[in-house]
């Protein structure tokens, strides 16, 4: 503080001794001299109030017999000078003027003192700016969070309970390393977080310094990469050489995967930056000189790129699985993300926890504030479970477009296409229930069906596959139905492209083909730049691969005339679900066990706070065809 003061003092000074300097070069002299005309000038000298002038430049400087002083300009009056001597004035001559000394050194060395100005605030930039200077380049980029300075903990990670254990031993070890080492254990020196994006590994690395409160060093994989050989590898030894003057630490490298690549790979072979930094980073973690206290955590969601010297024990001895949460654990991110929100009396984390399978922790911290956001547009006090309906439809289904209008004839096709992918769905075993359908526009759909299991699933049998498949043809089987072949729209490419991949893969990768066995068929699809191999090798003859064309044939025929099959038998339902989402748009599962029961639909409940629009109202959108139907399973 006390240097920036001086600094300040020391520019203000020299500001004020160069105003000074300036003012006395220029206009010290200056400041009793009146400007006179030329004619003026002449009168005067023939008045003989002219007592001495001096002549510099074509300038005239003159005292009267007053002593006042007077300036004009010589027009090159060649008279002047006889005129002057007949009247007795004293005449004064000067060569023309030259910049004083000050100005000459200024003008001299101005250049060099701006050159040296620029190297000077280079380095001091460089010196504040946390490895971003001229000198500093090859320092790391990590940012240190002091002992304390964290204040996330275990227990404010959820849905991870797992993955928690595998690291609260670090917890332990970091807190009180002699319980291990007097019994010749030894601490893993690095532990990789493997999840898909979203599920909570750079909060869970937080948490660890935060509980075992140590000093906690954090980076991004890109940070050590740059376009000059050697200045990550720079970076690196920096990094751990600060984290052995704080040990024990922790140093977390986010997205490791942009610095640890397998190398070698890819077309051209590697990239020299990046694989001199990978070497130095395996250097470090397992070399001569140990890092004892000083634990490595990565975080990355593509594990199969990285090298496989470092996933080696010794370097990173463990990988910790932070996959999606299952129902119980959703219900506990929603009730950690909800202690910041006021909620009504009839929000239920569990109830929403089941309508959620396959979010992430992002993801749910993402729906508790979309609920919010609703409730501050609406100016309501606290958060209700319809809003909270009401975002999670908005995340799973995509936005409404109601500012877009269609015609009442695409109205209705949609209305039945829906409809039919609802019925198939219901109809075929062991298919996920329908949990909501609409003809609102969402996204690039003109219509969404929504199925939600009602359980978390790991794996999908034969039958399961299969009856995805039905459901998938069943609103184009509607459209056939109902309007004829001619009026088909394109509204089922994406059904048709879905429903063909499902059937491709139960071919050729998960050996659900009667025709075919329990082999797999499918071509290697790694991409060259992600450390795989340049050529493509072909393990298929053509025979096979037309058998697999067959085969694939074959379940989409089975399941399309099934799917055809369902709607003929329950065509009056057909009409009936139709209608209603012609009149409501909105249907819901209760009403939809109603159409199928044959019973009196109930009228949905406004989950919105609006009232169900009725038939005759303003249609919606589209005006060109979309990939997408819309459906969701």
């Amino acid at each position: 503080m006390n240097s920036k003061i001086l600094q300040v003092f020391l520019w203000v000074g020299v500001s004020i001794w160069l105003a000074m300097t300036v003012n006395n070069l220029f206009f010290a002299n200056k400041l009793d001299i009146r400007p006179l005309s030329y004619s003026q000038f002449l009168r005067e000298i023939n008045d003989g109030a002219i007592q001495e002038v001096t002549i510099q430049d074509q300038t005239v400087l003159g005292v009267r017999s007053d002593g006042s002083r007077f300036e004009t300009y010589d027009p090159g009056d060649p008279g002047l000078v006889s005129d002057l001597l007949k009247h007795g004035v004293t005449i004064r001559a000067e060569p023309p003027a030259e910049p004083g000394v000050i100005m000459q050194l200024l003008a001299a060395w101005l250049p060099f003192i701006v050159l040296a100005g620029v190297w000077i605030w280079l380095l001091r930039r460089g010196g504040a700016g946390g490895g971003g200077g001229l000198f500093n380049f090859g320092k790391s980029r990590a940012r240190q969070h002091a002992e304390g300075d964290v204040k996330v903990t275990l227990r404010d990670v959820a849905g991870v309970d797992e993955a928690k254990e595998e690291v609260g031993e670090l917890v332990d070890f970091l807190r009180s390393p002699q319980k291990f080492t007097n019994l010749g254990g030894r601490i893993p020196r690095g532990v990789l977080m493997v999840g898909p994006p979203g599920t909570g590994k750079t909060l869970l690395a937080r948490a660890i310094a935060g509980e075992a409160k140590v000093p906690f060093f954090s980076i991004s994989g890109s940070d050590f990469v740059e376009m000059f050989v050697g200045v990550g590898a720079s970076r690196v030894r920096d990094l751990f050489e600060q984290a052995k003057k704080s040990a024990p630490c922790i140093i977390f490298i986010d997205e490791i995967d942009a610095v640890g690549r397998k190398r070698g790979a890819g077309l051209g072979g590697g990239h020299d930056e990046r694989e001199q930094t990978l070497n130095q980073l395996l250097v470090e973690m397992d070399g001569f000189t140990g890092n004892e206290g000083v634990i490595v955590i990565a975080a990355t969601n593509r594990s199969d790129v990285l090298d496989p010297a470092l996933l080696r024990p010794g370097r990173f001895d463990r990988q910790v699985v932070v996959g999606l949460p299952d129902l119980a654990g959703r219900a506990a991110i929603l009730e950690v993300h909800m202690r910041k929100v006021p909620l009504a009396a009839d929000v239920d984390a569990k109830t929403i926890a089941r309508g959620t399978p396959g979010f992430s922790g992002a993801d749910l911290a993402n729906l508790v504030n979309e609920a919010a956001l609703f409730a501050a547009r609406s100016d309501e006090s606290e958060v209700s479970m319809a809003l909270f309906e009401k975002a999670k439809d908005k995340i799973m289904m995509g936005a409404e477009r109601r500012s877009l209008v269609m015609s009442e004839a695409e109205r209705k096709l949609t209305a039945y296409h829906e409809a039919g992918h609802v019925i198939v769905g219901r109809s075929v075993p062991e298919h996920d229930p329908v949990h909501k359908v609409s003809i609102i526009p969402r996204g690039r759909a003109l219509g969404v069906t929504l199925f939600l299991p009602e359980r978390d699933r790991y794996s999908m049998s034969k039958r399961q596959l299969e009856s995805q498949i039905s459901s998938l043809f069943g609103g184009r089987l509607a459209e056939e139905m109902i309007f004829g072949v001619e009026q088909v729209t394109t509204g089922a490419s994406n059904d048709i492209e879905r429903a063909t991949e499902i059937a491709r893969n139960m071919v050729t990768r998960f050996g659900l083909s009667d025709g075919l066995g329990p082999l797999a068929y499918a071509e290697d699809e790694g991409e060259v730049f992600l450390g795989r191999s340049v050529t493509q090798h072909r393990h298929v003859s053509p025979e096979t691969a037309l058998t697999i064309d067959k085969e694939v044939r074959i379940i989409i025929d089975r399941n399309y005339q099934r799917a055809q099959q369902i709607l003929t038998e329950h065509l009056d339902k057909l009409h009936v679900m139709a209608e209603a989402l012609l009149r409501f748009e909105t249907i819901a599962r209760d009403q939809i066990d109603d159409i199928m029961a044959g019973r009196p639909m109930r009228e949905p409940e406004d989950a919105f706070g609006v009232v169900p629009p009725k038939s005759g109202s303003a249609a919606r959108v589209d005006g060109a065809a979309v990939a997408a139907d819309g459906i969701t399973t």
